[in-house]
């Protein structure tokens, strides 16, 4: 499965010169965890997420301790090129969803830019592949035989099962044509594996 095909397009985006607040406000409305900030030409310089966002909003508490609160001696950041992340780790349309995966583990992110050239294209975030995932079984078997119907139609005829995202396809055997189905059956987001199992011809 390919990036492009789990991702969320257009990408929501903040510009480098953008208040914290009206980021804030931003990946509150949209429900996101974070956003590709952009210079005024549209390029990518960086990536805002919430805990970089919350970074000096807030004081303590006067009430949550018996000690005197001592008055902040700076001001909270005001534009978001105070507090975004430079480093920006990103995928293209075409990177592989467990290449993503991985980068989301080590990096320690919960979404990722998504590029085509220097073009942000969307963002494809941890939200985004758990709900693939949770694509109920009986559509994720309409979308296999809809995508063996439409992709090969003059191959074999298969019987197409699905229960926890993995696709059985049962059939006759016939190695050229089982290698073509398994590679169109895994083309279903949420498709998770493909077996085939085998049928008198």
């Amino acid at each position: 499965m390919l990036v492009r095909e789990v991702m969320s397009s257009p990408a929501i985006v903040v510009r480098r010169t953008d208040p914290v607040r009206r980021a804030i406000r931003t990946l509150y409305v949209n429900d996101i965890t974070a956003a590709p900030v952009v210079d005024d030409s549209g390029r990518l310089v960086g990536v805002v997420s919430e805990l970089d966002l919350l970074r000096g909003e807030f004081e303590p508490d006067p009430r949550a301790t018996v000690r005197p609160v001592p008055a902040a001696h700076e001001p909270p950041p005001r534009r978001v090129m105070e507090v975004m992340t430079r480093q920006a780790v990103t995928v293209t349309e075409t990177t592989d969803v467990t290449a993503a995966i991985d980068l989301m583990v080590g990096k320690r992110v919960k979404s990722l830019p998504v590029l085509h050239g220097d073009r942000i294209t969307g963002m494809v975030s941890r939200r985004d592949l758990m709900a693939m995932l949770a694509r109920p079984d009986d559509e994720l078997r309409q979308a296999v035989v809809t995508a063996l119907r439409e992709q090969y139609p003059f191959g074999p005829s298969w019987e197409v099962t699905v229960r926890d995202g993995v696709a059985e396809l049962s059939g006759p055997p016939h190695p050229h044509a089982d290698h073509i189905a398994d590679v169109l059956a895994r083309t279903v987001p949420g498709i998770v594996r493909v077996k085939h199992l085998r049928r008198s011809p």
